[in-house]
């Protein structure tokens, strides 16, 4: 059953009670990159490790995207500063304990690619958060594993 979490705003990604902060660097340029987050959203299952599914809402101003453990999320956009910034919130899921979610993906030029930033910025009660820390090492290498998925994705096209 989906709950409502608390609607949050971009000012989370630095207020949040839990926040984890992963960078990794591709070799393609921003405005590659930022297509793939922010345009290409049916295309995620592609390359990011565990979404199942994803899905544009709202004439791109939302997503709806289903982890392949079953989890299931619908999100409103915050930020599509193309090229540099991509944002959204949680705005319901069926993932127990979760109060609050933001994402926020910055994109900074990093030689001829991007350095790509990814901040979960999550509240919870007090175990839930634990539990999200101990889970830190694996959303790591889900990053990391995915980031290189999208490099190799974005080398073909």
């Amino acid at each position: 059953m989906a709950r409502r979490l608390r609607p949050v705003e971009l000012d989370f990604v630095e207020s949040a009670p839990l926040r984890l902060v992963f960078a990794a660097e591709v070799s393609a340029p921003p405005k590659a990159v930022y297509a793939a987050l922010a345009d290409d959203v049916a295309d995620w299952s592609c390359w990011f490790t565990g979404v199942a599914r994803s899905a544009p809402t709202l004439g791109g101003a939302g997503r709806e995207v289903r982890l392949t453990g079953g989890t299931r999320f619908t999100e409103t956009v915050l930020a599509a500063e193309p090229d540099a910034h991509y944002a959204y919130r949680v705005d319901t899921t069926n993932t127990p304990g979760l109060r609050a979610l933001l994402e926020d993906w910055r994109l900074t030029p990093a030689g001829g690619g991007t350095r790509l930033r990814w901040t979960f910025a999550a509240d919870g009660p007090a175990p839930f958060r634990f539990l999200l820390t101990l889970a830190r090492p694996g959303l790591g290498r889900a990053f990391r594993e995915s980031a290189r998925a999208l490099d190799r994705r974005l080398a073909q096209t």
